[in-house]
């Protein structure tokens, strides 16, 4: 595989907004990444104000923000019920770049998370169902005897989504590109907005 082609500072840092420059990025990630180009690392708060990060799959994205699906019982589920604010880091290492995302949290609509749920393979889907994420697991039998008993109960017909199963989208008010400069002389620049529906942005150059 070629090396990825090395920007200059103009070609990025120039960009009048960040969702077409995302795009851009996100397109050179599916070509060069070997896996997963969608992942990102997901951070949030606990109750005690103590930060929580793990990864996830971005599963949509468009102009109002950035989705990713979960169970609502889970860790993230209930951090963000009390404390609806995230930031999120995509980093491909085979383009030597990584983009920064800081915003609100909202709930997707029911539609939205229908749509999702019936797009996913059908084991994802009972998944779902017999998995109580984040809680104490007794031995991967429990699991599998789970997965067992939800395979049985929908045999038949159309797996249908769990109340507790839905997305979030990350409303950015902030998001930052960064690309990888020899000697770590790195090209940074930062896009900013009051509020998610302020819809004009200020766009900063920052130090490496």
């Amino acid at each position: 595989m070629e090396a990825p082609e090395q920007l200059t500072s103009g070609d990025f840092t120039a960009a009048a907004e960040p969702f077409r420059l995302f795009e851009e990025w996100f397109a050179d990630a599916r070509a060069s990444e070997p896996n997963d180009p969608n992942a990102m690392a997901l951070s949030t708060v606990d109750a005690d104000g103590l930060p929580d990060v793990r990864m996830v799959l971005l599963n949509a994205r468009d102009a109002r923000g950035f989705v990713f699906f979960t169970n609502t019982g889970s860790a993230k589920g209930r951090e963000l019920a009390a404390v609806p604010k995230a930031a999120a880091v995509f980093h491909w290492k085979s383009l030597r770049r990584q983009i920064r995302v800081r915003g609100p949290v909202e709930t997707v609509s029911d539609a939205e998370a229908d749509a999702y749920f019936a797009s996913r393979p059908r084991l994802s889907q009972i998944g779902a169902w017999a998995s109580q994420q984040s809680q104490p697991l007794e031995s991967r039998f429990a699991l599998e005897t789970a997965v067992a008993k939800f395979t049985a109960h929908y045999a038949l017909g159309e797996v249908p989504r769990p109340a507790h199963w839905t997305g979030y989208r990350i409303r950015p008010v902030q998001i930052e590109f960064w690309h990888d400069r020899p000697f770590r002389l790195h090209d940074r620049v930062v896009f900013r907005r009051e509020s998610p529906d302020a819809g004009a942005w200020s766009r900063t150059r920052l130090y490496p």
